[in-house]
């Protein structure tokens, strides 16, 4: 009798081939997944119906505010929109910014943020050279955006536009109508998230390529050991998201450690004083011209905020400034340093320790910054501790490059080491000293002078609000100092008091020979001073006056 056998036992089975289990090859850049729009995802989970945005008197939760993004994430979706497509943001400070900016990202796309200052032209070639495929435009900026949205073909979104009088398809109307995203979708860490364009002061502007690692991991070295941001703190978002200081440093930071941030559309003195009161805001971030106007807002108002922290960058911020701002306001300001290409802090006067004033701080966490010669362009060479030369960063918080521009990529990454165009020096502590940009700094009778040391000088003068020193054509001295100046309200000081208050704190050669009373210096949309709009206008008008009119 044969013996009963289940038709699995492996013992009645014919014998097969042995098998053998293969490994796909791993992809050449790894399985790991990383998205900016993680932070507001995160974020809701975790601090769900706190405060995350304040514009006026709109209120915006964490939860709201993701369950608005999934919404806004679902109608550019229905567009078309996915991983890879770009997406241009015309936006001010308000919520739809922070909506628009996390649904993209979420999308796997990648957003372009177009300056709110920027012209119809201006903005065809940003959309142009990104190959944005749409952009979505709030309602006050629509006079020059779809102008210049038309002209590169580009369609428009808007928001914030009044639904019986729109004259564009809205973002609203669209989301209501769509599935939401569930999530967002999973991204290769080294993917293009941003493409920030630079400001064009030596040609036309370049795309910076932000990646998702380099962002996330500039936030998670600001929060960890940089800044002191805390999840009660409430951040007064006055710098421009569309620019990489408000975008990184306030929008993701802010909400990355739940933070309730204050939005303010346009920025002003008197309108930031009132709303820093108003809200009881702990943290400030801005650049050294914002600083300025609160301390001229504050010889109106005698009302102070509960200001326990304040971030300066942007631009170098003159000492007496910070030393005032402290009298006036109680709080220390920490500067610090950086560029769209570096995410954008790359050095920082750190949590924990005092910071210096005059000084940009030091390197942040897994970033170097050092001092190389200048005047060699193709290779890099470092220079001793204290000795003058351009700053020269490399970390995980760099771009990828500009966009379509490998030329100008290769000039300006050598050897792993982004080149600044800043001149610095490094001193043995390894603190860093800004002195100036190469390109504005000055050669009269063959010596070299540098803006910053001038403006510093005139700073010091009471009745100075803000000065900046450039350099004008001169047929005998190569090149002239000049100074533009903003004087206090009712001062009755005059150009040769300052010329005589400067020579007396700097050297004979340094000394502005040009002073120029004005009742407002340039500013740039992100609030830096543009100096080549003072030496355009000053050789326009043809003549060395020593003064203009008010």
């Amino acid at each position: 009798m044969l013996p009963v056998t289940h038709p699995t036992d492996p013992t009645t089975q014919p014998a097969s081939p042995p098998t053998t289990r293969t490994q796909a090859t791993p992809p050449e850049r790894g399985y790991a997944t990383l998205s900016v729009a993680a932070i507001l995802a995160e974020s809701a989970r975790t601090y769900g119906d706190k405060a995350a945005l304040i514009v006026g008197e709109e209120t915006v939760s964490y939860r709201e505010l993701w369950d608005q993004t999934r919404a806004y994430a679902g109608a550019l979706r229905a567009r078309g929109i996915g991983p890879g497509s770009r997406v241009a943001v015309l936006i001010p400070n308000v919520a739809d910014f922070a909506r628009v900016y996390y649904a993209t990202l979420a999308l796997g796309a990648v957003v372009v943020p177009i300056h709110a200052l920027l012209r119809a032209d201006e903005i065809e070639f940003a959309l142009r050279d990104s190959a944005s495929i749409l952009i979505v435009i709030a309602a006050p900026l629509l006079t020059h955006g779809a102008p210049g949205a038309r002209q590169a073909g580009v369609p428009v979104l808007s928001v914030l536009e009044a639904g019986d009088t729109a004259s564009n398809p809205r973002l609203e109307d669209e989301a209501a109508a769509a599935s939401p995203l569930d999530t967002y979708v999973s991204t290769h860490p080294g993917d293009t998230a941003t493409i920030l364009y630079t400001s064009g002061t030596t040609g036309q502007p370049k795309g910076a390529e932000g990646s998702h690692f380099s962002l996330i991991e500039q936030v998670n070295t600001l929060l960890m050991s940089t800044f002191d941001m805390r999840s009660t703190d409430t951040v007064l978002g006055a710098l421009p998201l569309f620019h990489t200081f408000g975008q990184t440093c306030v929008l993701n930071c802010g909400l990355r450690a739940g933070a309730t941030l204050v939005l303010l559309p346009k920025f002003d003195g008197e309108t930031a004083l009132r709303v820093l009161n108003e809200r009881r805001v702990d943290l400030f971030f801005g650049v050294p011209t914002m600083y300025i106007a609160l301390l001229e807002a504050a010889k109106k108002n005698p009302e102070r905020p509960p200001l326990r922290y304040a971030v300066s960058g942007g631009a170098a911020i003159p000492v007496a400034v910070i030393e005032r701002f402290r009298e006036v306001f109680g709080s220390t300001i920490y500067e610090g340093y950086g560029l769209t290409e570096s995410s954008p802090v790359a050095t920082f006067n750190h949590v924990g320790a005092t910071p210096r004033a005059g000084s940009i701080g030091t390197p942040i966490w897994g970033v170097d910054v050092e001092i190389a010669r200048s005047e060699v362009e193709d290779s890099i060479e470092l220079l001793p501790r204290g000795e003058l030369g351009e700053l020269i960063i490399r970390g995980h918080n760099l771009t990828k490059g500009y966009l379509n521009r490998p030329e100008a990529t290769a000039t300006a990454i050598v050897d792993g080491w982004f080149r600044t165009g800043d001149l610095g020096t490094k001193d043995e502590d390894g603190y860093l000293h800004i002195l100036d940009r190469k390109k504005d700094m000055i050669l009269r009778n063959g010596y070299n002078i540098y803006p910053r040391e001038v403006e510093e000088a005139l700073s010091g003068h009471p009745d100075v609000v803000s000065v900046a020193v450039f350099g004008i054509p001169d047929e005998v001295h190569g090149q002239e100092v000049a100074a533009a100046i903003v004087r206090a309200e009712g001062s009755p000081v005059s150009e040769e008091e300052l010329v005589a208050y400067a020579r007396e704190l700097i050297a004979a050669y340094k000394y502005p020979r040009v002073v120029e009373f004005v009742a407002a210096l340039p500013l740039s949309s992100s609030g830096k001073i543009l100096k080549r709009d003072l030496t355009d206008r000053y050789v326009q008008r043809g003549a060395a006056e020593t003064g203009v009119p008010e």
